[in-house]
């Protein structure tokens, strides 16, 4: 029996990925860096310190890479994402529902503290959730589990009574690796590779079908 569910953000409760990708590609396009050859697929469901990574190549160095991060994040206090504008439409029914049933939710992201709480805050979720880690809240993310499994400690519910909504390849392969099952929202633009995912499902609205 399902008594928890723990949802990533990007991607499941908001359709931030091709926002984030026009920042990035803005920013960089400063910094006089062209990332054409890419696209949202590249980065989906990871931190920023391995788009960096990605964008730069493996020999960066640590510093380096801060620097950048750095930069990106004062850039960002100037071109904040409109969460309002990009949450999925039945986010807020869902969630009320499936509390209403009884249900524990929880949130795991590989985005930093500050804007998940600026996106839960901004459309009035933060309540949902008993359990809320970012980027911050681990050492690793995903695909490192460690974010999962925290989650799952901090939830004191059996695995076998959780599920992890997902839709990215890192985000599904951290929530299997932590020994959880894994729901995918159905990807159908970017043709992201979900095939570790235990289901998938076609939106947010499948899961109170689905228990």
């Amino acid at each position: 029996m399902i008594k928890g569910i723990i949802f990533d953000m990007d991607g499941v409760l908001f359709d931030t990925e091709p926002f984030y990708f026009k920042r990035r590609e803005t920013f960089l396009g400063i910094k006089g860096i062209s990332i054409q050859d890419k696209s949202p697929k590249d980065f989906i469901g990871g931190h920023m310190e391995q788009v960096w990574k990605e964008i730069l190549g493996q020999e960066l160095d640590q510093e380096s890479a801060n620097i950048f991060l750095e930069d990106y994040n004062a850039y960002k206090l100037d071109h904040k994402a409109p969460y309002p504008d990009l949450i999925f439409p039945e986010v807020n029914e869902t969630l009320m529902r499936l509390r209403d049933k009884g249900l524990t939710l929880a949130l795991a992201s590989n985005s930093n503290k500050e804007d998940v709480l600026s996106a839960l805050d901004q459309c009035q979720l933060k309540d949902y959730f008993s359990v809320i880690l970012a980027r911050e809240d681990v050492l690793s993310p995903k695909p490192n589990p460690e974010i999962y499994e925290k989650a799952h400690e901090l939830l004191s519910l059996e695995k076998d009574s959780l599920v992890v909504i997902e839709d990215s390849e890192k985000g599904i392969q951290a929530g299997k690796a932590a020994g959880l099952t894994v729901w995918a929202i159905k990807d159908y633009r970017y043709d992201i590779n979900q095939e570790q995912a235990d289901r998938l499902i076609d939106h947010l609205g499948d899961i109170l079908e689905s228990l």
